[in-house]
């Protein structure tokens, strides 16, 4: 439910109702922070039926211009509600997505399946994919991707999912993501945009596909950066040992972290805990578990250990005097006001350069008068 509320929350020009109980809807409305509306279903409406408490929201929003979208939750998915009888008009978007028919990303490719997106083949650019508002780097992946084409020459098409509605219906034939945790499927994908390595198989493929595309300027600030990121990286190993690390997040952010720990700093990457599902066939060379149970989760982290924790603030009191960087909602007890990417060039090295800091912060810490040593 709260993925298909992240995807279609996204475009503009499409009211989401959450049709569920007052709980169904505070938790998306707080996690991803767009506009919702609510049927609020009440005790007596689970017995005696919850339409006339739908057709009067939809009644309220359909006088406002653009799409309406209803996304079904777990009560009346088990009151066995037919919704789509309900429903007054072809026009509206209908989501079958109750808390229990999967994960997140679940949510998510429901309701771009509902969306049905096409490709317009006269489009031109490349659409921009895996943007959730449900992801706290979205805005910065969609802003530090959308630079990186400007160096190259290339526009972007449509944006899966923050974009105007009727884009959906005319992207691009060609698609590079961010985050593929939330693949939107639609069109010819090229690769995605996490880690510098990642970065330059993307864009060599793009320069095949547009033949007035220049990505040399894109290269070049790959070689760059990666000699910064080295650099700082050798500085700080010279007085340091690699930390052993623990990731939590999703499959495609986990990976990314735990492939940079060890290509940077030689990190011992004790464990990864992945939210979701990783796509079929992928290959880890690390010790990957699906960890969506906090009983699990603490259990892993009590037996590895960690220096570093890079996860939530589901993780982060488990391990107290570990270091700890937060790449997956929630995260707490820190203001955020700025929009940074993990995606691209510049996601990268603010990734390394709060890992880096964290660590050393946490090295001073230990060795500070009355704190335990480092181990």
């Amino acid at each position: 439910m709260t993925g298909a509320a992240a995807c279609l929350a996204g475009f503009e020009g499409i009211h989401v109702v959450i049709h569920g109980s007052s709980g169904c809807y505070y938790y998306p409305s707080t996690l991803i922070g767009a506009p919702l509306y609510g049927t609020f279903i009440l005790e007596n409406e689970v017995v005696f039926g919850s339409d006339n408490r739908l057709k009067e929201v939809i009644g309220d929003l359909s006088g406002k211009g653009g799409r309406i979208a209803v996304i079904t939750t777990c009560v009346p998915a088990v009151m066995g509600e037919d919704i789509s009888a309900i429903l007054p008009g072809e026009d509206i978007l209908l989501v079958d997505s109750p808390g229990f028919a999967g994960e997140l990303e679940t949510g998510y490719r429901a309701a771009l399946l509902a969306l049905a997106p096409k490709v317009d083949p006269k489009r031109k650019g490349v659409n921009i994919d895996g943007v959730s508002l449900s992801d706290p780097f979205f805005k910065g992946n969609i802003a530090e991707v959308t630079r990186l084409l400007r160096m190259a020459g290339v526009p972007v098409g449509t944006v899966f999912c923050r974009d105007w509605a009727e884009m959906a219906a005319h992207a691009a034939p060609l698609t590079i993501g961010t985050n593929t945790d939330f693949a939107s499927g639609v069109g010819k994908f090229l690769g995605g945009t996490l880690g510098l390595p990642a970065l330059r198989a993307t864009f060599e493929r793009l320069e095949g596909e547009f033949p007035d595309a220049d990505a040399s300027l894109v290269f070049d600030e790959l070689d760059m950066q990666e000699e910064r990121i080295v650099g700082a990286c050798d500085r700080f190993l010279r007085r340091h040992t690699p930390p052993s690390v623990a990731i939590f997040a999703g499959a495609a952010y986990a990976g990314y972290a735990a492939d940079m720990l060890k290509r940077y700093l030689d990190a011992e990457i004790r464990f990864v805990g992945t939210r979701n599902d990783p796509p079929a066939g992928r290959k880890t060379r690390y010790r990957q578990e699906k960890a969506n149970d906090f009983g699990l989760v603490a259990e892993r982290l009590r037996e590895t250990a960690p220096d570093l924790v890079i996860g939530s603030a589901f993780e982060q009191p488990v391990c107290p005097d570990a270091a700890f960087v937060g790449i997956i909602p929630p995260l707490q007890d820190r203001v955020r006001l700025t929009y940074p990417p993990l995606a691209g060039t510049q996601g990268t090295l603010r990734f390394v350069e709060e890992i880096l800091n964290t660590c050393m912060d946490r090295v001073k810490h230990r060795k500070a008068p009355g704190s335990p040593p480092v181990p």
